[in-house]
């Protein structure tokens, strides 16, 4: 199966408490990640915007999602971070990252 690229963007409101909270995140949240076949995750900032890249080599997407939606580790981390987001006012209905569209890549 092929690697799946994917690119996001929000807002930040508390870019400082969002950057200390994810230098030490709470415990069973970055191996629910690895778990649910995230790969090569990274987050950066420009200003008031994150901007996240990861790849996924999983077999179903949307069912790792869910399991990770499930966690009650990845429940708590959301709780924390979340407030610090605002969704962009351009984003799909159910998003809150917005997704983004790969138009090149480079091996």
């Amino acid at each position: 199966m092929a690697v799946k690229r994917i690119g996001e963007m929000i807002k930040v409101k508390d870019l400082e408490t969002y950057a200390k909270w994810h230098a030490n995140p709470l415990p069973g949240v970055n191996e629910m990640i690895k778990e649910c076949h995230l790969k090569n995750y990274s987050i950066y900032s420009r200003g008031e915007y994150l901007f996240a890249y990861y790849e996924y080599d999983g077999e179903d997407f949307e069912a790792d999602m869910a399991k990770m939606a499930a966690d009650p580790n990845t429940q708590a981390w959301w709780d924390v971070v979340k407030p610090l987001m605002q969704p962009l006012a351009d984003c799909e209905e159910g998003e809150f990252w917005s997704g983004m569209d790969e138009i090149y890549h480079l091996d």
